[in-house]
C-alpha cells in the first residue's frame, strides 16, 4: 500500500509556488499565498485521513481456467468499498504480454459500502499460455489530492485454447438440418437413407414407398418404416501446418482459423452421431487421433489442437497419402484445411489429392484474400494503383482457376474468407450429409 500524488496535486503546488514568488514583490499576494498554502495542507491532511481512516477497498479478479482463442472472453473484476464516503477507484489490470497493452485502465465511482462486479473483454489472437499480473487500484476521495495504491491478486497463468466458446453457439445445428447458420440454405434431401430407425403409424404426408406391408397386415393399420440419416461415419479434419498457413488475417493466422473451425466442426459431427478424428501434417504427418464418438473425444481433440504450431516447413502431400491409406481404412469425409496461392502449387499436389479422393470423400478448404478483393474494387487514380490492381486481379484469377481445376477432377472445394470459415465449413458438412455424398 502506497501513497501517490494525484494529477491535480502538481498544478496546485506549482501555482502556490508561483504565487509565493510573486508575493516577494507584491505583499498582498504573499498574504494570499500564505492562506492558500495553509488551506492546502489542511486539505492534504484531511484527504489522507479520509483515505486511510474511514475504510478500505477490496478487489478480486477471478480468472477462468482457460480462454477461447479469437473470441471475446469476459474478465470480471469485483470491487467492494467499506468507506463511509464516496470514492473513485482507478483499476489497472496487468494484462499478459501478448496483448501489448501497457495503459489499460478502468475507472469506477463507488458509493459508501457499495460492491460492484464489472467486466471487460479480452480477445486473444494466438494459442498458448498467458500470464496475468496483479490488480492495482488507485483510490481517491472528492478532495482528490492524493491516491491510495493497493495491490490485489497474484500472477496466474491461463491457457488459451481453440475457440471452444463457439461449441455451444453451433450446437443446435448438430441436432437438425432445419436450422440456418449465417446464410445456410435449407436443402432438399436427395436419395434414400440407408439406416433404419423404427416402425411407426402412417400419417398423411409420409412417403408411401416406405410402407411396411408385413407390419400393416399384423396391425390392420398402415405402418411405415422410418429412416434417419446414416450415422457413425468417420469425419477427419486434416490441417496443413506448413508455411502458407502462417499467413495473418485480422490478427490471427490461417492455422488458428483452421484449428478453431476444426474444433467446432468436430463437435457438430459428434453431436450428429458421426465419429470425429484429427490429422495434422507439414513435411510429415504429426498428430493423429482416430475417429471416435466417445464422450471424451472432444476433450482429446481440444487438447491436441491447443498444441498445434508450425515450424515453417514445406508441406509434403506425398507423405500424407501413404499415412492416410495405412491409418484410415474406412471411407471417410476428409476436410483438408490448406491454402494454395498459385495454380502451380496445386498442380504439384494434385496427384496426391486425387488419390485421397479416390478412396475417401475429400473437401479441400482454402482461403480468400480479402485485401486483394478490396484492391480490385477500389478505383485506381495513379499509375502505381493501376499496377497494384492488375496484380491483385491476376492473383484473384489464380484462386478461381484453382477452384475450377479441383472441380474438373471431381474434388469438392470450399473457397472462403478466414472470418467466415466456421460457418461455411459447418454449412458444407451439413450439405454433404444432406445429399448423402459420403
Amino acid at each position: 500500500m502506497k501513497i501517490f500524488p494525484s494529477k491535480r496535486f502538481y498544478p496546485i503546488v506549482i501555482s502556490l509556488a508561483l504565487l509565493c514568488f510573486l508575493g516577494y514583490f507584491i505583499p498582498v499576494l504573499f498574504t494570499l499565498a500564505s492562506i492558500l498554502v495553509a488551506a492546502f495542507f489542511i486539505l492534504l491532511v484531511a484527504d489522507y485521513l479520509l483515505l486511510f481512516r474511514t475504510g478500505k477497498l477490496a478487489a478480486s479478479r477471478p480468472l477462468p481456467e482457460r480462454l477461447s482463442n479469437g473470441d471475446a472472453n469476459r474478465i470480471v473484476i469485483t470491487l467492494e468499498s467499506s468507506y463511509r464516503i464516496p470514492v473513485r477507484v482507478e483499476v489497472m489490470d496487468e494484462l499478459p504480454d501478448q496483448f501489448q497493452q501497457r495503459d489499460f485502465r478502468l475507472n469506477y465511482p463507488l458509493a459508501p459500502g457499495e460492491r460492484i462486479d464489472e467486466s471487460y473483454a479480452l480477445e486473444p489472437k494466438e494459442r498458448g499460455t498467458y500470464t496475468f499480473g496483479c490488480v492495482n487500484t488507485l483510490t481517491s476521495t472528492v478532495i482528490g489530492l492524493i491516491l491510495r495504491r493497493q495491490k490485489f491478486e497474484e500472477e496466474k497463468v491461463v491457457k488459451v485454447y481453440p475457440s471452444f466458446l463457439n461449441l455451444e453457439k453451433y450446437e443446435l445445428a448438430a441436432i437438425s438440418n432445419n436450422l440456418r447458420l449465417g446464410g445456410q440454405k435449407r436443402m432438399r434431401k436427395i436419395g434414400q437413407s440407408q439406416e433404419f430407425d423404427h416402425i411407426k403409424e402412417y400419417v398423411i404426408g409420409d412417403d408411401p414407398r416406405h410402407i411396411n406391408w408385413k407390419a400393416t397386415a399384423r396391425r390392420s393399420d398402415l405402418m411405415l418404416n422410418h429412416y434417419i440419416d446414416e450415422k457413425s461415419q468417420p469425419v477427419y479434419c486434416l490441417i496443413d501446418k506448413g508455411r502458407p498457413m502462417k499467413m495473418p488475417f485480422d490478427g490471427m493466422t490461417l492455422l488458428d482459423y483452421s484449428v478453431n473451425a476444426a474444433l467446432v466442426l468436430s463437435n457438430i459431427a459428434l453431436k450428429r452421431g458421426d465419429r470425429a478424428g484429427l490429422l495434422t501434417f507439414q513435411h510429415k504427418p504429426e498428430t493423429f487421433i482416430p475417429a471416435q464418438k466417445q464422450n471424451l473425444q472432444i476433450n482429446y481433440l481440444l487438447e491436441a489442437l491447443y498444441k498445434q504450431k508450425t515450424q515453417f516447413n514445406e508441406t509434403d502431400f506425398s507423405s500424407l497419402y501413404p499415412f492416410v491409406s495405412q491409418r484410415i481404412t474406412q471411407r471417410s469425409l476428409l476436410l483438408l484445411f490448406t491454402n494454395f496461392e498459385s495454380i502451380y502449387s496445386l498442380e504439384r499436389q494434385l496427384p496426391y489429392l486425387k488419390l485421397l479422393n479416390k478412396h475417401h470423400l475429400l473437401l479441400v478448404i482454402f482461403f480468400k484474400n480479402a485485401e486483394l478483393e478490396g484492391m480490385i474494387e477500389a478505383p485506381a487514380r495513379r499509375a502505381r494503383e493501376v499496377y497494384d490492381k492488375a496484380i491483385a486481379k491476376q492473383l484473384f484469377d489464380e484462386k478461381r482457376a484453382i477452384r475450377n481445376l479441383l472441380h474438373q477432377h471431381g474434388i469438392l472445394s470450399l473457397y472462403t474468407r478466414p472470418q467466415n470459415l466456421k460457418v461455411d465449413v459447418i454449412n458444407k458438412y451439413i450439405e454433404i450429409k444432406t445429399k448423402r455424398l459420403l
